[in-house]
């Protein structure tokens, strides 16, 4: 047992599946409003392009955070910060709830990215710390697979409700709220695993670092979550505008069932990335996710539906398989001091994905159009992953299951 964690003998099984629901849930209200911004649209009046800045102010207050305090939890424990971020996913669903117009739909996004800031790094440690002896790999598993599911969860939640309930724009956050305040409850009964008999040090700020053993492999999984998750800022912003502008696709249900799909196929793709050694699943994850993209560039081209989802079932497979291959290697690599820190770091990487080439779609649709930005999107992921792929072919060394070099 390490000193300042929490011993073995107190973890129980239901402690990490706890954990990974609270990771989950919290991750759901980061895609809640994908389905719904169709009807925001309608109802307030923006282009395509204000979508994208919206959902990019969410990224900004993930990066933020994670820039900021990264290492958080490393210095005033788990537990505090969960609790933290739950408590700001609930004053975003307040702000969606208030239906004030553009104002308090850019301040529920910055919230909600402070609140995913909080728990991507957090939440990604405490499921794999309280997981009991023998279950870390079942924990790893578990904590992409809720982040991932948490992700693909809120929009197909958001879609069904508002297609075949009444008060489309409020009732999806009232029963995310439900589900927040379960989390709480959960959260508050977990045992703590960061430095529990330590007084707490002075708060500072520390950006996240990447310590020099872990960088080899960081390097080529950071990319390749760059990549994966840009794919994802397409479906979670610009996608459903899309389906019901060239695609006719109206229904809510649908729509939300789409972009679920791509985070359901990334849940798969990490369990299959279990049974594969880091040097094959990453480079694997890479090619597959420039098949996905070939076929949503298809689609683009055809106006297809099928061609869409199947984009974004391969694509997120590929996604799933170089995500739980780089957090697995940089969260086991990192020391545990540090460990907080380093997957923050990873996240700043891929939020940066999730950010900034969906503003550059949202700015190319004001010039060539949505469809045309689209294909510019798809066919620049493909080279990055391309790249990626080719060079963990031709240096093994640099992937994430060999050894870090300083």
């Amino acid at each position: 047992m390490i000193p300042g964690t929490a011993g073995s003998r107190h973890l129980r099984p239901w402690h990490y599946i706890a954990a990974a629901y609270t990771f989950a849930v919290g991750m759901a209200g980061t895609t809640l409003p994908t389905p719904l911004y169709g009807l925001y649209q309608r109802q307030i009046g923006f282009s395509s392009f204000l979508v994208t800045v919206i959902f990019a102010t969410y990224a900004v207050g993930v990066i933020a955070v994670l820039v900021l305090a990264g290492d958080l939890s490393d210095l005033r424990g788990r537990r505090p910060v969960l609790l933290i971020a739950l408590l700001l996913s609930m004053a975003a669903a307040g702000c969606f709830l208030a239906e004030g117009g553009l104002p308090w739909l850019l301040a529920g996004r910055l919230l909600s990215g402070f609140s995913a800031g909080l728990l991507t790094g957090t939440a990604t440690v405490t499921v794999m710390e309280l997981a009991p002896p023998g279950g870390r790999e079942r924990a790893a598993f578990a904590a992409t697979a809720a982040n991932m599911g948490g992700l693909g969860c809120g929009p197909l939640l958001a879609g069904v409700l508002a297609e075949y309930a009444p008060a489309p724009l409020r009732l999806p956050y009232l029963a995310h709220l439900g589900l927040l305040v379960v989390a709480c409850a959960l959260t508050a009964a977990l045992p703590e695993t960061a430095r529990p008999d330590r007084p707490p040090p002075p708060l500072r700020i520390r950006p996240p670092g990447v310590p020099h053993q872990v960088r080899t492999a960081f390097v080529p999984a950071a990319l390749a979550g760059f990549a994966g998750f840009a794919m994802f800022g397409l479906f979670t912003s610009v996608a459903p505008t899309f389906m019901a502008t060239h695609l006719g696709v109206h229904n809510l249900a649908v729509s939300g069932a789409v972009v679920f799909s791509a985070f359901a196929s990334s849940t798969a793709g990490q369990l299959t990335a279990g049974r594969l050694p880091g040097t094959r699943a990453l480079p694997a994850g890479c090619f597959l996710l420039v098949a996905g993209m070939l076929l949503i560039g298809a689609s683009l081209l055809t106006g297809e539906l099928a061609l869409l989802l199947a984009g974004a079932i391969v694509g997120g497979t590929g996604q799933g398989l170089a995500f739980r291959a780089g957090v697995t290697a940089v969260t086991t690599r990192a020391p545990r001091e540090r460990r907080g820190e380093t997957t923050s770091a990873f996240f700043v990487v891929a939020y940066l994905g999730i950010s900034l080439p969906v503003l550059g779609v949202g700015a190319l649709t004001l010039v060539i159009g949505l469809r045309d930005a689209g294909l510019v999107f798809t066919g620049c992921v493909t080279l990055l992953a391309v790249a990626i792929g080719l060079h963990l072919l031709r240096s093994p060394a640099a992937g994430p299951g060999s050894p870090g070099r300083p």
